[in-house]
């Protein structure tokens, strides 16, 4: 085939979505003269070929995935996605375009769209995905929860209603894993599944009864050989399947239709003929044995199956050492991915791909064939396949004309950039042809060179855009590789890229809102370009009434804007208080850093942006991971009550922060209230009852050895309360004024009074006293008071462990005493416990003095009475 080269011939132009068309969907058929053409959109077009213009353009109600004319009704059925078949009469369509058009013969395309009614659905069904028309059934395959299934419908007589009269046959064939989505509407297949029917040579199927064009007729010894004596006695059409997990099962259709009233299991009607461990995208029928020129009635002696990945199945009867007849089988491995396939009956199958369209021969005759067999028995399958290129690219869709020229072959093709063109294959082309010509021959010979040249250009052009596009994500990735191995490579000491999280107060008309500002350094050598994003989470604290563990959680994502090697990036985000007006602390903001793959891979698949792979359909790329893109998580910071302290008293005049009061609370709290002993309960609280303390001893040596050299210049006690407020709208006060105590506002309103002091602890250590710092906290509130307690102990939590975790050890303590304290808590929480159960139980009177013993106790559990070492 080394000088097979097609004529190719443009016949129209439709429109496309930007990237281009994808396989698998579109499709393209003839009938006579006519070309009915699908894009894989709502719209399925008429094409004349005579009159070389559209006559018709039909628009339906969902996508669709499939198209079948039957010409002996000049009938058309189209499989619309999640809706069902349509079936459209094009003798009466062609009528009403005509009443349409009026008298006007001249006007000019293109032709008004014309919308189908939905009384043509003729079986409505969501689940369908694909379906043929054999003699007078309708057969459809069907998408379950987990399995396919065949289902076989009764039509009625030719001009009568259109819809099927019931159900007379279905059948379950092998389970499969649905693919993962969200719940509600089911997502459809990545590949469609293939239907089609094979007739013996005696079924009435060949005698101008009803037969879609994806049937085809096989030699009556294969067919006996594949489906078996049964299938060949009954003279029965047999459905073949190819499913797109690579299964290709056959189903006696005249079985399936009598198994309805028969005992048994359906499903034993159902053959594997074969597994191709790839989706199935094509099957078909050539012939490849040559036959002389007077033999009449001739028919397709090899099964073809075609799968995704070039992974090809030839099937044919052949004659064992003994001569008995027995089904020949080999697979081959063609260069793939495959988009689409047709055959005919010279033996040859076309075959397109992302670059190419190309064709094998399996005809007696081509190379690398085994030699005829002895007793004149014909020869087998050829051992190896060699692909030859047409020079033609980008095609998504392919078929066999119907009107193919005398001894050669016809190919209707739709391009991904949507130009339906015709490939005229001429065997008289191989032969040599005499040096001279006529200026007509010169001249049809200059036209194909022409043509052939700019079909290798848009080759050109397509191939050099994949590789750009694949460089520069390649970069992209090698980039991103870099970023992550600097980030997981430095697991302790100062990371190259860091997020540091602070708080502030805001004001945001006649509100004030708390806000953390995020701030992303890089510090390291790459730069975060294409695909990189800070997501910072706000996960905010569950109430103690919840059971479900964690709070209620925020998730803000924010694309990095190229920032290089030094650069920075501020985030604001609003922390609260709500609508509600309450600011429920503590709140955790964690920070990472997030790659795309989908957006810097997913459009990098096939040779070009406009030559997709089916499997993008809605679907994830097979080589990027479920959660599409890299995490790499870089701080956690948790916002409490101190980072929300208001010093008003402190503040500079340009920088004096607000209560957390509104205006009209700050004007309502300056008037006289009206009838006092109306006053709230909190303010009646916070007037008259003392004030909560707690304190927490810490040792001076762990504080030195924790804090370092970051708060040098000041004393312990300053560097202490410096430490606690790190981070905090208060920090910078607190640091310019070498504060040791402060009197700050909660959010709440209520007054939180912070102060650290020097003290010695006698009873701990057998070897002295051992200098400690005091933090005490007071408050008249005494939720403000729990609050702030937390806070402050959550701090030393993390700074005993990462003091643990460098080998320090402790002094030397008396046991007796740690254990007489122990003693002592625990007795207290005891008590706790059962003053809680004799609230609920007993009267009001009697629960006062129960609420104030509570009180009391809950003092002294928050009183200083271990030291942290």
């Amino acid at each position: 085939m080394a000088g097979l080269a097609p004529r190719v011939e443009y016949l129209a132009s439709f429109c496309c979505p930007l990237g281009g068309l994808t396989a698998d969907r579109p499709r393209v058929l003839s009938c006579g003269l006519e070309i009915f053409l699908s894009t894989g959109r709502e719209l399925v077009y008429v094409y004349d070929r005579e009159g070389s213009l559209l006559t018709a353009v039909y628009k339906f109600p969902g996508q669709v995935w499939h198209l079948e004319v039957l010409a002996s009704r000049r009938t058309l059925y189209v499989l619309c996605a999640r809706r069902g078949i349509y079936c459209l009469s094009l003798d009466q369509a062609s009528r009403s375009v005509s009443r349409n058009g009026g008298d006007d013969e001249d006007r000019e395309p293109p032709y008004p769209v014309i919308s189908v009614d939905p009384h043509a659905c003729v079986l409505p069904d969501a689940t369908l995905c694909a379906f043929t028309v054999l003699d007078s059934v309708l057969i459809t395959l069907v998408q379950g929860p987990t399995q396919w299934k065949v289902q076989v419908f009764e039509c009625r007589c030719p001009d009568a209603d259109p819809r099927p009269r019931g159900l007379i046959g279905e059948v379950e064939l092998c389970t499969y894993t649905p693919p993962a989505g969200s719940p509600g509407e089911p997502r459809g297949p990545r590949f469609l599944p293939v239907l089609c029917s094979v007739s013996p040579p005696g079924s009435r199927a060949l005698h101008g009864l009803l037969r879609s064009p994806g049937g085809f007729t096989l030699q009556g010894a294969l067919f006996g050989l594949l489906f078996g004596a049964d299938a060949s006695l009954l003279e029965s059409p047999v459905i073949l399947c190819g499913l797109p997990d690579g299964q290709l099962c056959s189903l006696v259709l005249k079985t399936l239709v009598t198994s309805q009233s028969a005992p048994g299991d359906p499903k034993a009607l159902v053959k594997i003929l074969h597994h191709l461990e790839e989706p199935v995208i094509f099957i078909g029928a050539l012939r490849t044995e040559l036959l002389a020129e007077d033999v009449e009635g001739t028919y397709s002696d090899c099964l073809v199956a075609l799968g995704h990945h070039g992974r090809t199945l030839a099937i044919k009867a052949s004659s064992d050492e003994a001569g008995s007849l027995v089904p020949e089988l080999r697979e081959y491995c063609l260069p793939g991915p495959v988009l689409c396939a047709a055959c005919c009956g010279n033996g040859r199958v076309y075959h397109s791909t992302p670059s190419n369209l190309c064709v094998v021969d399996l005809a007696q005759g081509g190379a690398h064939r085994d030699p005829v067999q002895p007793s004149g028995r014909p020869g087998g399958l050829p051992s190896l396949l060699c692909p030859a290129s047409l020079s033609v690219c980008s095609v998504v869709t392919l078929s066999v004309s119907s009107s193919m020229p005398e001894g050669g072959t016809e190919l209707l093709a739709l391009s991904a950039k949507g130009q339906l063109m015709t490939c005229t294959l001429d065997p008289r082309a191989e032969m040599p042809h005499p040096a001279g010509g006529t200026a007509a021959n010169a001249g049809q010979k200059i036209k194909e060179l022409l043509c052939g040249i700019g079909t290798v250009s848009e080759r050109v052009s397509s191939l050099k855009k994949a590789v750009d596009q694949r460089n520069r994500a390649l970069t992209c990735l090698n980039e991103a590789m870099n970023v992550s191995c600097a980030l997981l490579s430095r697991q302790e000491g100062p990371r190259p890229i860091a997020c540091t999280t602070t708080t502030s107060w805001l004001r945001l008309g006649l509100r004030d809102l708390l806000t953390a500002t995020c701030l992303l350094e890089n510090t390291s050598a790459f730069r975060l370009a294409r695909g990189w994003a800070l997501c910072v989470q706000v996960l905010a604290s569950p109430h103690a009434v919840q059971l479900d563990p964690a709070g209620p959680a925020v998730t803000y994502t924010v694309p990095v804007d190229r920032l290089s090697p030094g650069g920075r990036q501020e985030v604001t985000l609003p922390l609260g208080p709500g609508e509600d007006g309450v600011l429920d602390l503590p709140v955790t903001v964690s920070c990472a850093l997030f790659y795309s793959l989908r957006e810097v891979v997913g459009g990098v698949v096939g040779p070009s942006d406009s030559f997709k792979d089916p499997s993008l359909g809605g679907c994830p790329v097979d080589i990027l991971p479920e959660q599409e893109g890299i995490c790499l998580p870089l701080s956690e910071h948790t916002v409490d009550i101190l980072h929300s302290l208001h010093l008003p008293g402190l503040a500079t005049p340009h920088t004096q922060a607000r209560s957390p009061l509104s205006p009209v609370n700050d004007f309502l709290a300056t008037c006289p209230r009206l009838g006092s002993e109306q006053a709230e309960p909190t303010s009646l609280q916070a007037k008259y009852l003392p004030p909560s303390v707690a304190a927490i001893r810490v040792s001076a040596e762990l504080l030195r050895a924790a804090l370092g050299d970051s708060y040098s210049g000041v004393s312990l006690c300053c560097a202490t309360l410096q430490w606690l407020l790190a981070g905090s709208a208060a920090a910078d006060i607190v640091r310019t004024q070498a504060l040791s105590s402060v009197q700050g506002v909660a959010p709440d309103g209520t007054n939180i009074h912070l102060a650290i002091h020097e003290v010695a602890v006698t009873d701990l250590c057998p070897e002295g006293s051992i200098q400690a710092m005091e933090i005490q906290l007071e408050s008249r509130s005494l939720a403000s008071l729990c609050g702030a307690h937390h806070a402050v102990i959550r701090r030393l939590q993390r700074m005993v462990l990462e003091q643990a975790a460098q080998g320090s050890s402790p002094p030397d303590v008396r046991m007796q005493y740690l254990h007489q304290i122990q003693a002592n808590h625990e007795m207290l929480q005891r008590e706790v416990q059962t003053l809680r159960d004799r609230l609920c139980t007993e009267e009001e009177a009697r629960s006062c003095a129960v609420a104030e013993r509570l009180l009391q106790v809950h003092r002294e559990l928050r009183s200083c009475s271990l030291l942290l070492l």
